[in-house]
């Protein structure tokens, strides 16, 4: 039988090794409380370069619009999202939406 405070500790390694590869990946935290513990983490937009997507649309005679449309809708916008681990110890991401 497992020691609580070793599962408190087991708990917040994993946790930090969550938001370590989270923000090796381009997120920056927003808000972070150890206690329960719980993050919010956000990722900035990024800039579509449109004159080099209208350049290999014209090269592959238009099916590059998939793809350009898919990054100017979805991939450029910025994104928040919440990682904590719950009463069991369990590891959860949730997307945060923005208004």
């Amino acid at each position: 039988m497992k020691s609580k405070t070793y599962t408190v500790d087991e708990n917040m390694i994993k946790f930090s090794s969550i938001l370590d590869d989270k923000t090796n990946n381009g997120f920056v935290i927003v808000e972070r409380n150890d206690t329960l513990p719980y993050a919010v983490l956000m990722k900035q937009k990024q800039k579509v370069n449109h004159v080099f997507n209208f350049c290999i649309f014209c090269a592959t005679l238009g099916l590059w619009s998939i793809v350009w449309i898919y990054i100017t809708q979805v991939s450029s916008k910025a994104k928040k999202i919440l990682v904590a681990i719950d009463e069991d110890g369990n590891a959860f991401e949730e997307n945060c939406y923005m208004g």
